[in-house]
């Protein structure tokens, strides 16, 4: 898993967050990422980059395109780590197993 940073900063943005929204539904290409946005496909390329940092995006080459789709583990992840804030997380579940000892 990349630094919590990483994952922190390109959820800050919001429209990291709506590409992050798009792609739950279906992988898409970067062209279809950005039809549904008003700035530059630049623009869109340097936030995919950004969420490609922080592993929340990976991409795969189909024949002439490259398709952008979510990485859920690192969903998963993050929030194993903020629920750790929760009474939720209050104990691991490593900590029951050793309970029964």
């Amino acid at each position: 898993m990349p630094p919590l940073t990483y994952i922190f900063k390109a959820l800050a943005d919001p429209t990291r967050r709506k590409i992050l929204h798009l792609l739950r539904t279906k992988d898409l290409t970067a062209g279809q990422i950005a039809a549904n946005f008003t700035i530059t496909p630049a623009s869109i390329s340097h936030h995919l980059t950004i969420l490609k940092q922080a592993d929340l995006v990976v991409d795969e080459r189909r024949g002439q395109n490259i398709v952008y789709s979510l990485n859920t583990t690192v969903f998963q992840d993050a929030l194993v780590w903020l629920l750790q804030f929760t009474d939720a997380g209050d104990k691991a579940p490593h900590e029951e197993e050793n309970a029964h000892d």
